[in-house]
């Protein structure tokens, strides 16, 4: 069309297209750029008060600064963490986030009602933490080791119980892994939670427990309890010579609760994950939030979205192997 106009009409044309072209992505660079336009909310499927929750307000306040906009912490607890997580994959605003764990995951394997597909329906945007289980038995008992434990487990099968938090948590899950890579049998006991379990296992009436740091550390210091090893990759500072799982030649035993940002698929734009994912990784990296976290006895762990999809999916095919295996089903 252009070439039938005369040449300093059809240079403004182009002139005039050009720029508008440029403005154009100009426009898009700083819609982008705009990301949060308003308050961002972080929902939390657990009660106020645990190590997601906790994680996810100690973000929360780091990250609002340097993103311009307020950044709120939502719970919505029930049914293990799967009314927060299906509530957060449901959010089309544009400016929800989800601190998920190792139960969302773990839940639609476990009961297949559940509708949400982790890979299907969230994006990535880091990992955030991880903390260690902690193998314990009542310091009364007999058992002064991890080998100790297997050899009692092998020559009376089905005698020795593991404590849990209740039934499908990690806590519970970690044992039946036990099970299965030692060969031994070992009676599984739920409970409503660690606060309704570890009296009992102080108290001799369980025999052990794979359970969270933050539960048990103080009764290990005290004397009640007696620690046989750690699942994380490394010793922990705070319980010297505990040797981990892996150094003891198990490390397929090697298990962590994490935590994880991240967002309802398509929900936010890729410019704006970039940004949340570069603003995260430089808050785990801030003495503020390693000193937070390290009092509530979690590590920051730096993971960008590529490898944290990987690892979420990795966790997945894990666990759904024991779930399985042990044939656990949901509680109905």
């Amino acid at each position: 069309m252009t070439e039938h106009l005369p040449t300093m009409n059809r240079r403004a044309v182009l002139s005039t297209v050009a720029l508008a072209l440029a403005a154009a992505h100009a426009g898009r660079g700083l819609a982008a750029q705009a990301w949060p336009s308003r308050t961002v909310r972080i929902i939390v499927p657990f009660a106020p008060g645990g190590g997601a929750d906790s994680s996810a307000r100690v973000l929360a306040e780091v990250l609002a600064t340097p993103l311009g906009q307020s950044v709120i912490v939502e719970n919505r607890p029930g049914a293990g963490s799967a009314i927060g997580v299906m509530a957060a994959a449901q959010s089309r605003d544009g400016h929800t986030l989800l601190m998920g764990s190792n139960s969302m995951v773990i839940n639609p394997v476990l009961n297949p009602s559940i509708s949400y597909d982790v890979a299907r329906d969230f994006d990535p945007v880091g990992m955030v933490s991880a903390q260690p289980l902690v193998l314990v038995v009542p310091a009364s008992s007999k058992i002064a080791s991890f080998a100790d434990l297997v050899a009692e487990a092998k020559a009376q099968p089905g005698t020795l119980t593991a404590g849990n938090s209740g039934n499908g948590t990690l806590a519970h899950l970690t044992a039946e892994l036990f099970a299965i890579q030692t060969q031994t049998t070992i009676t599984s006991v739920p409970y409503k939670g660690e606060s309704a379990l570890v009296p009992d296992l102080i108290g001799g009436l369980v025999s052990c427990g794979f359970l969270n740091l933050p539960s048990v550390i103080a009764h290990i210091r005290s004397g009640r309890l007696r620690a046989l090893a750690v699942s994380s990759p490394a010793p922990v500072a705070a319980l010297p010579g505990v040797p981990t799982l892996r150094s003891l030649g198990q490390p397929s035993l090697e298990v962590q609760g994490w935590a994880a940002l991240l967002a309802p698929k398509g929900t936010i734009p890729q410019e704006g994950l970039a940004r949340l994912e570069t603003l995260l990784t430089q808050a785990l990296a801030t003495d503020t939030v390693k000193t937070r976290f390290a009092s509530l006895s979690v590590e920051p762990v730096a993971s960008g979205r590529e490898a944290t999809a990987q690892y979420l999916k990795a966790e997945g095919a894990r666990w759904q192997q024991v779930i399985k295996a042990r044939g656990i089903k949901a509680d109905s």
